[in-house]
């Protein structure tokens, strides 16, 4: 599924017109967005959490020439599926 067909579904659940449930998708990926950046971890009870995990400085090895080379640690974004999430898709 793809954006369009996403606002197309939201309009017709929530019974908004599409250009509503864009400025709904719109506001709703841009909220997740800024609260990740924050750290801020957001939790939907039934559909699952995002948040920002952290990967550790480790070294790597360039492909190209074989050398060894340091990767920086880094931040990430992650989703944890809720249990109702789950259980819908089994």
């Amino acid at each position: 599924m793809n954006r369009t067909q996403l606002v197309d579904n939201i309009a017709e659940k929530s019974e908004l017109s599409k250009k509503d449930a864009d400025k709904f998708l719109t506001a709703y990926t841009e909220a997740i967005q800024e609260a990740l950046k924050q750290d801020d971890k957001i939790t939907l009870v039934g559909f699952g959490t995002f948040e920002v995990r952290e990967r550790a400085a480790r070294q790597g090895r360039n492909l190209h020439t074989g050398e060894t080379i340091e990767i920086a640690a880094s931040k990430y974004p992650a989703f944890k599926p809720g249990k109702a999430l789950k259980d819908a898709l089994k």
